[in-house]
């Protein structure tokens, strides 16, 4: 379409008209010269010869080319009025500054996504009716106090991912249990860390036995209903059954992990499809060639490339790898999820707007999320949160669980008690289950001062050792190596803390803070993890620091300048930036 008209300005695909600011990271609209402009940007004066690119033109002169670079993206530019300066040159790489005036455009807004990290969307001139579409496109549950009453961007987030069974749309006859009310088939609870240097995506298998709490539901015609609870039951009844809705499979995610969703996201099988789909394609890959009549399953060994019926099939087959069960296809939904991410934020997605606006209003159509992160505004918050997060310390894990010892023929499990509790408790102190090294960088100056200056000899260092939340034995393993090993004699052991914290700390008065130091070097303590305050008496009636072990805590001896912890071992834990084969 050129300046003179042909074709209406409306006929254009509005993801033709995005362009990528490799300043800012965004998309900003550059409208064709047909488009309607601001009445402050100046006309070319009557008979006025116009500039071949303000004619448009596809081959403009260099005369014209430059004057483009200097005014605003999309707007005609008049010809160089008499006794007017020429416009400067903008620095390269920056683009000029924009005349001041009244526009209709705005910035773009850029996000990436799906179930774990959603989409983008744009807002220029038409973008907020386009904004207000996407938003139809969202449907809303009102939850109550299930969750949050807001998102905020500042604190650790819980996200519950939740995928029914539920048949909707054309082609889904042959998956999930027919005439199923939607049951929470495939669920994850999505862990978001304060810092955003890590995130724990846990799934729950949904053949899982807990007990279902009573929950309050908002009915479609306005009043509340309690909707009894009940106990050792599979999880997944704790949607759907007797009328629950995602605020009730949130309070049993409470109830059972302790951990407390703050929002949740929902989707049928359509999702998996549509996603896909919009991205041309998720990649792979499987040990054995596989060929299952059950889900039609049907791909060669080695790395494939599924989109939209082929995908569902991949994430819903149970006959096609391991044991034939739940567990197995968690695995594979695993890494099927990883690929997807990695996906989304590859420059083959994220400098495509038209796979931008696809994934929009595919990530849109088939999400059901609660009322507090209804908009789109809020959505893409998240997803701009998500991003922040490397996919290296992203970990996919499952709830630990062994087979039901109450059954003879086993097909429910149960937390394993052994490992599950302190899975649940990182989550819920919001500790990595990567090794993410602290960046210093982000702590204040004052903070990171507290780790400069002289430092003690050990043998001058006091310190009384206290269990604020470490593994039982902790405190006297940990005094036995700073005795032994590091030289720190004057230390003594002082039990239990008054109450438990996640991280370990070191409290010292002022004329401490030589010796404070010292010890910070020899345990890898953090400047965050230094608190000025005062001093206590120890056994001999001397002044002493307060060295307090929290969850955080890995081993006697073992540097805690890292924001992970020694975690339980896990059969089933992977990154997001690992590429497996399904077996």
């Amino acid at each position: 379409m050129d300046a003179q008209g042909r074709g209406r300005a409306d006929d254009v695909d509005p993801a033709d008209q995005w362009v990528l600011n490799p300043r800012t990271g965004e998309y900003e609209l550059r409208l064709s010269p047909s488009a309607p402009q601001s009445s402050s940007v100046p006309r070319p004066r009557r008979g006025a010869p116009r500039s071949p690119d303000a004619s448009g033109d596809a081959g403009g002169s260099t005369a014209g080319t430059a004057r483009r670079r200097t005014a605003a993206p999309g707007r005609e530019v008049p010809p160089q009025r008499r006794r007017r300066p020429a416009p400067e040159e903008p620095v390269p790489g920056r683009r000029g500054r924009r005349p001041e005036r009244k526009s209709k455009s705005k910035r773009a807004l850029l996000w990436v996504g799906g179930s774990t990290a959603f989409v983008v969307l744009v807002a220029g001139v038409g973008g907020y009716v386009y904004l207000k579409h996407l938003e139809g496109n969202v449907s809303t549950t009102d939850v109550g106090s299930a969750g949050s009453s807001s998102f905020k961007k500042d604190e650790a987030f819980n996200i519950l991912i939740i995928g029914t069974d539920k048949r909707t749309g054309a082609g889904n006859e042959g998956y999930g249990d027919k005439g199923s009310v939607g049951h929470a088939d495939t669920t994850i609870l999505l862990h978001v860390s304060k810092d955003r240097s890590n995130a724990t995506a846990l799934s729950i298998p949904r053949d899982l036995i807990v007990d279902v709490p009573d929950c309050e539901t908002k009915q479609e015609d306005g009043p509340k209903k309690i909707i009894p609870g009940t106990s050792d039951v599979r999880f997944n009844t704790s949607l759907g059954e007797s009328g629950r809705d995602a605020g009730c499979t949130m309070r049993t995610v409470k109830e059972a992990t302790g951990i407390q969703p703050n929002h949740f996201m929902m989707a049928d099988f359509n999702a998996v499809k549509t996603l896909t789909t919009a991205v041309d394609g998720v990649d792979v890959c499987v040990e054995n060639a596989v060929d299952d009549p059950k889900s039609h399953l049907k791909l060669p060994a080695g790395e494939s490339k599924v989109e939209g019926e082929q995908a569902l099939a991949f994430v819903r087959t149970r006959h096609a790898f391991g044991n034939e069960g739940d567990l197995d296809r968690i695995k594979v939904q695993q890494q099927f999820l990883g690929s997807l991410m990695r996906k989304m934020s590859s420059s083959d997605t994220l400098t495509s707007p038209t796979k931008l606006v696809k994934l929009a209003e595919a990530a849109t159509e088939a999400l059901t999320v609660d009322k507090a992160i209804g908009k789109v505004s809020t959505l893409k918050d998240i997803a701009l949160e998500l991003k922040k997060v490397p996919t290296k310390n992203i970990t996919f894990t499952t709830v630990p669980v062994i087979d039901n010892p109450t059954e003879k023929v086993k097909a429910t499990v149960v937390v394993n008690e052994a490992k599950g509790p302190q899975v649940f408790d990182m989550i819920r102190n919001d500790i990595s289950f990567t090794e993410v090294k602290q960046k210093e960088k982000k702590e204040k100056a004052a903070v990171a001062a507290r780790l400069k200056g002289e430092q003690s000899e050990p043998s001058e260092v006091r310190v009384r050792v206290m269990n604020g939340g470490a593994p039982a034995g902790s405190a006297q393993q940990e005094l036995s190596y700073l005795q032994t090993d590091a030289g720190v004699t004057k230390s003594e052991n002082a039990g239990n803390a008054p109450a438990d914290v996640a991280k370990t700390t070191l409290e010292y008065a002022p004329d401490q803070a030589d010796q404070a130091r010292a010890l910070a070097e020899i345990l890898g303590l953090s400047g965050a993890a230094m608190k000025p305050g005062e001093s206590v008496t120890n056994s001999q009636g001397l002044p002493t620091m307060t060295l307090t072990l929290g969850k955080d805590f890995k081993g006697a001896g073992v540097k805690l300048d890292t924001a992970s912890v020694k975690k339980p071992d896990l059969d089933n834990e992977s990154t997001a930036d690992q590429k497996q084969c399904a077996s």
